[in-house]
C-alpha cells in the first residue's frame, strides 16, 4: 500500500509520462521544499523536504499533514459540491444522485442527531437485553457484524488463499476495542496513556445508557478485562504476516469442535449464509480462548460488552456528546487537538458506505480516460525494467526466474476507474438519522460480501474507489489497482511536472512498490495464479531470506518517536516494495530522454531530481502520538524512514548527491540490501 495509513481522496490533475518543464515561469516546488542547511548525507528526508516542513504547521484537526492531506482539502471541496447539488435536486428515487443527496443530508442534521441522541439504536440495545443464552448472544452478535460492529471476532469473504479462483468464508481474530493487543499490555507512556482514555470512554458509554457511576464503573472493568483476555489470546502484529501460519482449512464439523460454544450452522444461518463446506480459521487458538469465554463469563458481562460495542462502533455518528468521548480517546491515538468539520467528517463517512457510487458521478465531471492510457503505458515501463532486474539476478537460479518472468507477466494493471460499477439500488439511503444510513450500508456491503460465496470469482472487482489516494496489491487476483487519485500532485498541472519527478514521485513510489509487492516476503509466496503455493527452489527461498533479514535489520535502527522502534519484522513487505520501487523506476527512468539528456532544471542534475521527486511522495509530518500508534498498528514505516531507509541502499543516490564514506546515510557495500 502506498500510504502510511489509508486516506482517501482524489484529484483531476494526472501525471504526463514524458513531458518538458518551462520552470522559469512557476516555482520549481522541488527546489521551494529543500532544508538545504542539512546535508542530505545526514538526513536526506530532512534535506527534501525540511523546508516545507519547517514552514507549514499541522492543522489542529490533524494527526498529520502532507502531500496527501493537500490533494484531500481540493477534493473535499469538488466533492461537496457534488453533494450539495445532489442534495437540491436529489433526482428519482432509488437513483445514486438521490441516495448521495439523502446521505448527505442526513449526515449534515446535526440538529436532529441532537434530539434523537442514541434513539436510533434502540432496537439493537433491546435486542443485547433480551439475550438469556449463548445461542441469543451468537444471534445478536451476528446482527451487530451485519451492521458494522467488531465483537467476538472477525469475519470475511475472500479469495481462498490456496485457489484464487473460489471465495471463502474466513474467521479471523478481533472483538477488541483498542487498535490491536499491544495496547492492552505494552508499558510505554503513550500505550498507557490510550489505555486510560479507553477506559474513560467506555465508563461514559455506559453513564450515556444511564447507569449511575458506580455502576458504570463495574461494567466499565468487566468488559475492559473481557478484552484483555482476548486481546492475551492474540496474535502479535508481525505474527500475522505469514500466509502459511495464518491458513487453517476445516469443515464444519472440525470448526465446531473448536468451538463447541458456538452453533455454528445456527450462527451462519443467521448471517444469511445457508450452505458452507468449510471455513478458514487464521488464529485457532484466539478461537480456543473465546469458547473458553463463551463457557465461562456470565451473560451479563457479555451484554455489558455488547451494549459498549454498539454505542462505541456509532459514537461519531451520534450526538456531539457521544462524539466528543469518541474523539478525546482517539486524540490519545492521533493527537490532532479539535475534531474535523463536520462536513469533511460526513464525507469520509460517505467514502466508506457509497464511495463508488459518488465515484461515478466524480469521474464523470472530473476525470477523463485519456489518464488512463498514461499511466497504462509506466505501468509497462516499470514492469519491462522489473524483467531485466530479474534477468540480471546473481542470486535466482533460472528455474526460479522463469516462474518470476511468468507471475510478472501476468500481474494485471487496474489503472484510473473501474470498466463496470456496484449496483447499489439494494441499499436504502433516506433522510432519516445518520447512524441508521450507516448501518444500512454496513449491513449491504455484508450482504454484498456473503453474496459471492458460491459464485465465480470477479477479478474486475476493485476494492478502492477512484477518489483515493492510495494504491494496492491483491496478491489473490495477482493485480496491481491504482485508483486515479494516487497520481497527483497538489496544485500542479501536467505542463509543471518533468520526467525525473514522474518517475520518482509515481513511477518509483507508487507502480514499481505495488508491483514489487507481488515479489515481497507476502507477495512471493503466491504464484501466476494468485495461489499460496510454492513456485521458489529451496536454494533461492533460502537466499531471499537471508537478503530480506538485512532489511529487517536495517529498520529495526529506527527509532521515530521517544524511545519506541520500527518493527522491523512487521514493516518487511512495504519496505522491500519501497527498495524495488525505487530501483524500478530509476532504471525505467534511465531509459528516457530526460535521463540521457542529463539536463539540469533549477540546478539539479535529472538523478538528484528523480531521488526528489520520490521524497516529494512522502512530505509528511505527523504528531506524536500518531507516530506511535503507527509503529504499534502499522505494516508502513513513517514516512521519514520511508524515505531515509531504502535510499542508503542505491549507489545512484551516492552517486547523485556525492554521498561519502562518514555520512550518516553512508553503507558499505556488504551492508547494503540487495534483493530485487
Amino acid at each position: 500500500m502506498r500510504l502510511p495509513a489509508r486516506i482517501s481522496l482524489f484529484a483531476l490533475v494526472a501525471l504526463l509520462a514524458s513531458c518538458k518543464t518551462n520552470t522559469e515561469s512557476k516555482p520549481d516546488l522541488l527546489v521551494k521544499d529543500l532544508d538545504t542547511t542539512v546535508d542530505p548525507g545526514t538526513d536526506f528526508f530532512q534535506y527534501a523536504n525540511g523546508g516545507w516542513i519547517k514552514n507549514t504547521p499541522i492543522p489542529a484537526s490533524e494527526s498529520g499533514w502532507g502531500v496527501g492531506y493537500m490533494v484531500q482539502e481540493d477534493i473535499y471541496a469538488r466533492l461537496k459540491k457534488i453533494n450539495d447539488d445532489a442534495a437540491k435536486q436529489p433526482g428519482a428515487n432509488g437513483s445514486i444522485s438521490q441516495k448521495i443527496g439523502d446521505f448527505w443530508y442526513s449526515g449534515m442534521d446535526s440538529a436532529a442527531a441532537e434530539k434523537q441522541g442514541i434513539t436510533p439504536l434502540q432496537p439493537g440495545l433491546k435486542a443485547i437485553q433480551d439475550i438469556s443464552t449463548v445461542d441469543q448472544l451468537m444471534a445478536v452478535a451476528a446482527g451487530i457484524h451485519k451492521k458494522g460492529g467488531n465483537v467476538l471476532f472477525a469475519e470475511s469473504v475472500g479469495q481462498d488463499d490456496k485457489n484464487s479462483e473460489v471465495y471463502a468464508y474466513q474467521l479471523w481474530q478481533g472483538g477488541l476495542g483498542m487498535p490491536n493487543r499491544d495496547y492492552y499490555f505494552n508499558t510505554d507512556e503513550k500505550s498507557v496513556n490510550v489505555r486510560k482514555a479507553y477506559q474513560q470512554f467506555i465508563y461514559k458509554i455506559f453513564r450515556k445508557l444511564g447507569e449511575d457511576s458506580g455502576m458504570a464503573t463495574a461494567d466499565c472493568d468487566k468488559v475492559f478485562q473481557l478484552e484483555i483476555r482476548l486481546a492475551k489470546a492474540s496474535r502479535k502484529l508481525a505474527d500475522l504476516r505469514d500466509p502459511y501460519k495464518n491458513y487453517h482449512k476445516m469443515d464444519l464439523a472440525a470448526l465446531n469442535k473448536l468451538t463447541p460454544s458456538i452453533v455454528w450452522p445456527v450462527y451462519l444461518k443467521n448471517l444469511g449464509i445457508q450452505k458452507l463446506d468449510s471455513v478458514i480459521v487464521g488464529q485457532p487458538e484466539f478461537f480456543t480462548a473465546l469458547n473458553t469465554e463463551l463457557k465461562t463469563t456470565s451473560l451479563n458481562d457479555w451484554k455489558s460488552y455488547l451494549r459498549c460495542h454498539l454505542l462505541r462502533s456509532s459514537a461519531t455518528m451520534l450526538d456531539k456528546e457521544m462524539f466528543m468521548n469518541a474523539f478525546a480517546y482517539s486524540q490519545t491515538l492521533r493527537g490532532n487537538k479539535e475534531p474535523k468539520a463536520r462536513w469533511k467528517r460526513v464525507l469520509d463517512a460517505e467514502e466508506g458506505a457509497i464511495g463508488e457510487a459518488l465515484g461515478q458521478l466524480f469521474v464523470k465531471e472530473y476525470f477523463n480516460g485519456k489518464a488512463k492510457d498514461r499511466y497504462n503505458k509506466l505501468v509497462e515501463n516499470i514492469r519491462d525494467a522489473y524483467k531485466e532486474r530479474i534477468a540480471k539476478l546473481s542470486w535466482m537460479s533460472d528455474s526460479t526466474k522463469q516462474k518470476a518472468y511468468a507471475k510478472l507477466a501476468r500481474i494485471t494493471k487496474k489503472v484510473g476507474y473501474p470498466d463496470k460499477w456496484k449496483d447499489f439500488s439494494a441499499l436504502k439511503i433516506d433522510r432519516g438519522p445518520f447512524v441508521s444510513n450507516m448501518q444500512r450500508a454496513d449491513e449491504w456491503w455484508f450482504n454484498y460480501n456473503i453474496s459471492k460465496l458460491g459464485k465465480p470469482v470477479d477479478r474486475s472487482e476493485w476494492d478502492m474507489t477512484p477518489q483515493t489516494y492510495n494504491a494496492y496489491y491483491n496478491p489473490s487476483n495477482n493485480e496491481i489497482v491504482l485508483p486515479a487519485g494516487i497520481f497527483t500532485v497538489p496544485g500542479m498541472k501536467d505542463a509543471d511536472l518533468d520526467d525525473a519527478f514522474v518517475y520518482g514521485y509515481a513511477g518509483a513510489s507508487t507502480i514499481g512498490h505495488e508491483i514489487t509487492h507481488g515479489f515481497d516476503d507476502q507477495g512471493r509466496q503466491y504464484d501466476a495464479s494468485g495461489n499460496l503455493k510454492n513456485w521458489w527452489q529451496d536454494a533461492d527461498a533460502k537466499q531471499f531470506g537471508e537478503r530480506a533479514k538485512m532489511i529487517i535489520k536495517q529498520f529495526n535502527e529506527f527509532m521515530p518517536v521517544d524511545t519506541l522502534h520500527i518493527n522491523g519484522d512487521a514493516t518487511q513487505g512495504e519496505n522491500i516494495a519501497d527498495l524495488g520501487g525505487l530501483l524500478l523506476g530509476l532504471d525505467a527512468f534511465k531509459k528516457t530522454d530526460a535521463y540521457k539528456s542529463g539536463e539540469k532544471i533549477s540546478g539539479l542534475t535529472p538523478l538528484q531530481r528523480y531521488f526528489l521527486g520520490y521524497a516529494y511522495g512522502w512530505l509528511y509530518q505527523e504528531r506524536k502520538e500518531s507516530l506511535a500508534s503507527q509503529l504499534k498498528t502499522d505494516v508502513h514505516a513513517p514516512p521519514k524512514e520511508r524515505v531515509n531507509g531504502p535510499l542508503v541502499n542505491i549507489p545512484e543516490f551516492y552517486e547523485a548527491f556525492g554521498i561519502k564514506k562518514g555520512s550518516k546515510m553512508y553503507r558499505e557495500d556488504s551492508l547494503r540490501v540487495h534483493i530485487w
